[in-house]
């Protein structure tokens, strides 16, 4: 496999003398530099010991720090205050917005090794157009977090259980400005998460129902893009996905062949995720909510529930035996 962005590529395979083959090919017709084993890429950097691979971006997230002038700030324990739904009428006018929508800028790149800011940082870029006084500070939040989580980030760990497993949640109805839901899901290749997502759905959902349902929409259309990769991959899945919901009425919904005047308005979620079900290339299941991971990606979390769902997450320190200045 070959990733390529502009003048930075990674080269990865299960032969080593055909990648050394196809590294020398490129040799004599482009002027490259081989660096060995992969330590740093785009502001990722990768750490590996027995267990797998560790990503973070703390070479990253120092710079963010340092550039806002943000180092000298006391960590805190989560990147939102828990339970405490943000507004546009929230605060005063922010006289000069550049600093926050840099900040947000910052941090969205953050989120390809940091799970756990997904909920916070797409709920402060909600705010770009018009920020205020207390999206700032709840921005600034993040920042406090991310000074006591600096080294923090993926693990990617050996599997000898190579299945896809899904958690899709939603918080209905929570945005007090359009009464819109958040959706969030997290899919898993073995025990390493691989996808996750947090964001306010595109309408307003009549029931938790349906806002769970659109939920398990999305994650079913993540799931079944993953397959086909991994098809692409010559890598085929010997058990059928899983996905946990833990709504009762949208698993439901999921599993039954029969129309509902009330599910009309959300007929191509259902044709799809119905589709699914029946063909057996996918499997809904019930989760309870104390057990669903995909809370954390929906909704601020008391100290406690966050730091519970971040572990089942993935996200950990990078020990510090493995941590060295990396050369870009």
């Amino acid at each position: 496999m070959v990733l390529i962005y502009v003048d930075d590529i990674i080269v990865t395979g299960n032969n080593v003398g055909k990648l050394n083959q196809f590294i020398n090919k490129l040799h004599a017709i482009f002027a490259l530099k081989d660096l060995g084993p992969l330590h740093y890429f785009l502001g990722i950097e990768v750490h590996r010991d027995e267990t797998g691979l560790y990503l973070n971006q703390g070479k990253y997230v120092k710079e963010l720090l340092h550039k806002t002038g943000m180092m000298h700030l006391k960590p805190c324990s989560t990147p939102m205050i828990g339970g405490k739904p943000l507004s546009k009428a929230d605060g005063d006018p922010l006289p000069n917005p550049t600093s926050y929508r840099s900040i947000i800028g910052g941090l969205q790149y953050l989120t390809h090794t940091r799970p756990d800011l997904s909920f916070a940082v797409n709920k402060l870029s909600q705010f770009l157009q018009t920020p205020t006084t207390i999206h700032w500070r709840a921005a600034k939040r993040v920042l406090r977090y991310l000074k006591g989580t600096v080294y923090q980030g993926l693990h990617i760990k050996n599997s000898d259980r190579l299945e896809i497993t899904g958690y899709s949640d939603a918080d209905w109805a929570c945005c007090p400005d359009d009464r819109r839901s958040v959706a969030g899901y997290c899919v898993y290749l073995g025990d390493t998460l691989v996808s996750w997502s947090s964001k306010k759905q595109a309408v307003v959902s009549r029931s938790s129902t349906e806002s769970e349902y659109r939920a398990l929409a999305q994650v079913a259309a993540e799931i079944t893009w993953i397959q086909a990769l991994l098809k692409e991959f010559d890598f085929p899945l010997q058990n059928t996905p899983i996905t946990w919901c833990d709504n009762m009425g949208a698993s439901a919904l999921a599993a039954n062949p029969v129309y509902h005047a009330r599910t009309k308005h959300i007929e191509l979620n259902v044709h799809f995720v119905r589709d699914k079900v029946l063909d057996k290339s996918l499997e809904i299941r019930y989760v309870p909510s104390s057990d669903q991971v995909a809370d954390c990606l929906t909704k601020s979390l008391t100290n406690y529930r966050f730091h519970f769902l971040v572990d089942k997450l993935g996200v950990v320190d990078t020990p510090p035996s493995l941590r060295w200045a990396v050369k870009k």
